[in-house]
């Protein structure tokens, strides 16, 4: 069975463009077809200024959501990154692979890195090096396939390069993964800048629907969304930006096709009123499911070491492989017996 692996990142609350974008396909997909992993990435979190505070809760809340979203922990494996320290081992290894010429090409590095200098703050060494980071990620679980959006497509590309270089210069250690996209709503778009993505970490919050997001919210939000010059209402990614996000949005709550949903309207308000709807009807069972289990914490925290420790396991013998093929001594005899066999078994 192939082994898919995602993760979230909790610097801002999980969104409507997480979830259609990402979450449900996992949770209709990706847990029933694949040895499926999906993590909490709170070590990414630290690459910008943060409250600790704020990183811990919105961890927490990230977690609880994507259980209430429908992950099963009897079909997945749910867990927090830091939770499973072969992550950060597996990461600085494969720093002494990447070059400092890669991380500064990521897009992402350029224009999060553009953004902290345009408020005056300094730019962390870890913005710069969490591509690697995120390849330790993936690399660690032996991972098939990664479901991302387009944004990230150029991070799993350097997990191919790394886990390749590797390969080569010391042996068979590391699976080569290859992404996978979502097809209808793969990027939902911001509602007052549909030109730019609907972000967790925008400060836009306004053209933002968070999943947490009481109806009447959700409905103010999507009423008050940017379309565009005209009346008539036609599904133009480029001409039409806005309009297109609505239609893009409803189509993937209610099945649908945008372009085909594009002919039934004459109106954009009544575009508008029947996209609201939808977004409230899709996120109604997500919110009911979270306040329950909001109310049973220890049911989320069994999960998230249960995962911990599942995911433990399955990277700690990849991790180790790749420690003694570099020219790492290894810890104890067994643990290098281990790893060897790993090694050997790989190539």
């Amino acid at each position: 069975m192939k082994r898919v692996f995602s993760g979230v990142k909790p610097t801002g609350h999980l969104t409507l463009g997480n979830y259609l974008g990402a979450v449900r396909r996992w949770v209709a997909v990706d847990q029933h077809q694949a040895d499926a992993l999906f993590c909490v990435v709170d070590l990414h979190a630290l690459t910008v200024d943060h409250d600790p505070a704020r990183v811990r809760r919105l961890s927490r809340q990230a977690a609880s959501l994507l259980l209430a979203a429908g992950l099963d922990p009897e079909l997945c494996t749910v867990f927090v990154q830091s939770h499973v320290d072969e992550h950060a081992r597996l990461s600085y290894l494969l720093e002494c692979v990447a070059t400092d010429g890669e991380m500064r090409r990521m897009i992402q590095y350029k224009e999060k890195a553009a953004r902290e200098r345009v408020r005056g703050g300094s730019v962390r060494l870890s913005l710069l090096t969490y591509p690697v980071l995120m390849a330790a990620d993936i690399l660690a679980y032996g991972t098939d396939e990664v479901p991302v959006g387009e944004d990230q497509r150029q991070h799993v590309e350097l997990a191919r390069d790394l886990a390749v270089r590797f390969n080569q210069r010391y042996g068979h250690a590391f699976v080569v993964p290859r992404t996978t996209s979502p097809g209808v709503a793969a990027r939902v778009m911001n509602l007052l800048e549909p030109t730019s993505k609907m972000g967790k970490s925008d400060d836009v919050g306004p053209g933002i629907v968070y999943l947490l997001d009481e109806p009447d919210v959700v409905r103010k939000k999507v009423m008050r969304a940017v379309t565009d010059s005209g009346r008539d209402v036609v599904y133009d990614r480029e001409e039409r930006p806005g309009v297109a996000n609505l239609l893009e949005i409803l189509a993937a709550c209610t099945g649908g096709n945008p372009e085909a949903l594009s002919g039934v309207y004459e109106s954009y308000g009544a575009l508008k009123k029947d996209t609201a709807e939808a977004v409230v009807e899709v996120l109604r069972p997500v919110q009911q499911r979270h306040k329950e289990l909001v109310a049973d914490p220890g049911y989320v925290e069994g999960v998230l070491r249960d995962g911990a420790e599942r995911a433990r396991a399955m990277a700690r013998p990849t991790v180790d492989a790749a420690y003694r093929a570099i020219g790492l001594l290894p810890a104890s005899s067994d643990t290098g017996a281990e790893a060897e066999a790993v090694l050997n078994a790989a190539r």
